[in-house]
Parts: C-alpha cells; sequence; structure tokens
C-alpha cells in the first residue's frame, strides 16, 4: 500500500464526538427535517396525517419508526419535481436516475445543500487518506449521475486540484493518469479493473503508476475485489457509499487507518436496519436492509427510504460515528434460483478465489424446458487454447465450489481473455435470457 493514516488531518470535532452528542444532534435535525417536510411537501403530509403522526410527536430517535417508509415509487410518481420542500427557484441544482425501468427518480439540491454535500465529500477523501495537496482523477460519469459532479465538488471544496475525466476513453484515461501524476482515483471498482487491464495492455506496469487512493462506489464489490485492486495497482482501495435519492456519494466512507467498514456520516443521515420482508427494525449487528433518513437537506428531505441495499450496523472504530458492513447485495438484485437467494457477490468470491480467471465475469439466467438455468461466463487469464485440459478443470472445480458454497448447480463457461464486455460505469453482472411469461 503507499498510503496510510496521514499526519496533521484535523477531523471534524463531529467524528470523535461521544454516543450522547451524536444522538442530541440527530434527534434535533430529525425534529427539523420531520416538520420541514411535512410543512412544505403535501406527499409526506399526507403520508404522515394517514399514519396518524404529527412534527411535534418526535420526541426521541426511537420515534422514527412511527413515521412511514419512503421508496422509489413515492419518487417516481411525484415526478419530477412533487417532493421539493423548496420553491423551484431556490433549486440550484438537479440531478436524476437513468429512468431505464420506469421513470427516473429526480433529485434536487439548494446551495447549502450542495455546500453540505461537498463538506462530506471532503470529509470521505479525508477519511481514505487524502490531503489537501492530492491531485484527484475522477473517472464517475458527469451528467444527471450524481458521482461526477459530486466528488468533482468535494474534491475541491478539500483543496485537492481535479481532473474531471468522467468515464469511458480508457485508453486515454490511462495516459492522462501517467502524463497527469494523480495521487487518487475516484471510479466504480469493476472499471478500476478495466483500466489496470489497459495499463498492462500499454505495456505500462499499474503498480508502479502514481495512484496511491481508489475510492470506489456505486456498486456492491467484494473483499476479494479489493484485495485485486490493491494487488493491481499497490494502492489502498476504500469504499465509498451514497446514493441520489439520499444525496450522493459520501454519505458512509472507509477509514484508511481501519478498513473495518463504512462510517456513516450520523450526523447528517440517520440510519436504520430493517427486515425487507415485514419492515421491522433490527438491532444493531443483525443483516437486513438499510434505510436512511436525511437530517439537514433542504430541497429534498427523505423519510426512511429504503435503499434496498443489505447490510449491517456496526459500532464506530476509527470515528465515533457507527459503520455500515460492506454493501454485500441488493434485495432487488437478489437472484432466486431453484428455492435458493444468491448474490453475484457470492459468486465473485469464489472466481477470486482462482488465480487461474480474471475479475471479469457475468451471471447468464436462461430456461431449459421449464427449469431455469444459471452460468457463469467468467475469463481465463490465459487464452482457452494454451492449455484447454486445465481451462476444463478451471470450469469444474468453479462449479464445485458455486455447488458447495452458495447450494445450486450452475454452468461454467470459460472465455478468452478481453471478450466480456467492460462497464465505464456500473457493472452489469445478470444477463436475464429466460423467455417473458
Amino acid at each position: 500500500m503507499k498510503r496510510g493514516l496521514s499526519a496533521g488531518r484535523v477531523l471534524d470535532p463531529i467524528e470523535t464526538a461521544s454516543r450522547d452528542e451524536i444522538s442530541a444532534l440527530q434527534l434535533s435535525r430529525l425534529q427539523w427535517t420531520v416538520k420541514h417536510a411535512y410543512d412544505n411537501v403535501p406527499h409526506y403530509r399526507a403520508k404522515l396525517d394517514a399514519a396518524g403522526v404529527r412534527p411535534e410527536d418526535i420526541r426521541a430517535l426511537s420515534d422514527i419508526a412511527r413515521l412511514p417508509f419512503t421508496t422509489k415509487e413515492d419518487l417516481r410518481q411525484n415526478y419530477p419535481f412533487g417532493l421539493f420542500a423548496v420553491p423551484r427557484e431556490k433549486v440550484a441544482r438537479i440531478h436524476a436516475s437513468s429512468g431505464t425501468t420506469g421513470k427516473p427518480t429526480v433529485v434536487g439540491y439548494t446551495r447549502k445543500d450542495i455546500d453540505t454535500w461537498a463538506q462530506l465529500i471532503a470529509r470521505s477523501i479525508r477519511a481514505a487518506g487524502g490531503v489537501p495537496s492530492d491531485i484527484v482523477h475522477v473517472a464517475y460519469g458527469y451528467g444527471l449521475f450524481t458521482g461526477g459532479l459530486g466528488a468533482h465538488y468535494g474534491a475541491e471544496a478539500y483543496g485537492c486540484t481535479v481532473i474531471p475525466m468522467s468515464g469511458g476513453q480508457t485508453e486515454r484515461q490511462v495516459k492522462l493518469i501517467s502524463d497527469f501524476k494523480p495521487d487518487i482515483i475516484m471510479v466504480t471498482p469493476s472499471y478500476m479493473l478495466a483500466l489496470g487491464d489497459e495499463f498492462r495492455r500499454q505495456g505500462v506496469d499499474p503498480r508502479a503508476s502514481s495512484l496511491k487512493i481508489a475510492m470506489h462506489g456505486a456498486e456492491p464489490w467484494s473483499e476479494a475485489m479489493r484485495a485485486e485492486i490493491e494487488d493491481t495497482f499497490d494502492i489502498d482501495a476504500l469504499d465509498i457509499y451514497g446514493l441520489s435519492e439520499v444525496l450522493g456519494p459520501g454519505v458512509a466512507n472507509e477509514c484508511v487507518e481501519s478498513k473495518d467498514g463504512l462510517h456513516l456520516w450520523e450526523d447528517h443521515f440517520y440510519p436504520e436496519v430493517i427486515d425487507p420482508e415485514t419492515g421491522e427494525v433490527l438491532p444493531d449487528g443483525a443483516h437486513g436492509e438499510l434505510v436512511l433518513t436525511s437530517l439537514t437537506k433542504e430541497a429534498l428531505p427523505i423519510l426512511r427510504y429504503r435503499t434496498r441495499d443489505l447490510t449491517r450496523l456496526m459500532p464506530g472504530t476509527a470515528r465515533s460515528m457507527r459503520r455500515i458492513e460492506r454493501i454485500n447485495g441488493r434485495s432487488d438484485d437478489m437472484i432466486i434460483f431453484h428455492g435458493v437467494n444468491v448474490f453475484p457477490s457470492q459468486i465473485e468470491e469464489l472466481v477470486l478465489a482462482d488465480k487461474r480467471l480474471s475479475p471479469h465475469y457475468v451471471l447468464e439466467l436462461g430456461r431449459k424446458g421449464k427449469l431455469d438455468t444459471l452460468d457463469v461466463i467468467v475469463e481465463t487469464r490465459q487464452p482457452p487454447e494454451a492449455d484447454p485440459i486445465a481451462v476444463d478443470s478451471c470450469a469444474k472445480d468453479l462449479a464445485r465450489h458455486v455447488k458447495s458454497m452458495v447450494g445450486v448447480s450452475v454452468g461454467v463457461r470459460i472465455a478468452d481473455p478481453g471478450t466480456i464486455e467492460r462497464s465505464i460505469g456500473k457493472a452489469k453482472r445478470v444477463i436475464d435470457l429466460r423467455p417473458k411469461d
């Protein structure tokens, strides 16, 4: 690793505050948020009235359980600006999801919201080991997606020099990294691996690059992938978490000195973990679905938003604020295959454990007769024709490990290096070829 804890980094006082101090601040801000939403968003006023809850009923943090959940469907039903709590002329910026599965979800920010967002990204960069003198290469997409501009404004707020590269143009990405010599890269983990491939294709050792820190978000990734990235680049790879409906990147971040989960910035967000089936609030330490409530957002306050991300809450370590475990999947990305819950991250761990295989893979769902099929398509590190017998053995080994560890029988197809499409944003891990009934 190229950088550990940097001396002289001054933390925000709230990052080392006592649990009582954090809770008191959260309660005050939660009370403001509920009143702000009730007074200014007809949708929330109607939902709270239907639940028999008024802002003055929030007297303790535990009272948050009385509030109704917010879902992505609520945002879509109020498309485009129905959930905004301020007049449109006070909205300084608008972001939106791609809307590939329906209407896009639209979020707005006042100037204060943008400043808060930038400060939380700056805090996250510091937690990852960055210092204000660093050069930051931003390879998240710019535009309506929150990743690029969120990372950009935060790096600038921290005092860094920013290279606004955006996604794509992989060959040029590597050239600019070689020429401009950035210290930090902010990019999806799957695209980071694609950059490693391009370094090698150009005859450049990725371990010799100037990069010291990588901040990866926007998609689930495993500890095995972290090890792959850190070994490929001789770098510290840190997890950053966020989602546009709640803010964008910068809701939580790993600390370089511990790398033991993401410290959630609890002065701006209140976390809960629930049973995704029943909605019951689970105790800290139990695995379930993450629910987030914004505490300081002006333009789009969000109450008990169901993220669909699966994790658990843990005590703070490097910071006082609680941690969330690395997101190990999404409740809406889970594959139910022959009655077994399967997450792409489970397959990824097994792929990356076999050094004969590359980290590039997809899962292909199909149907044979009346039964669903699941194939793992994964690249080998060497061309299959180099040793066909070894390739066949590798496929059988992976299928056996999946059956043993995950509990399902899969087909394994070994592909030539470079044949699986590289993603420049969020990796598409599951291809569903089943006929639509």
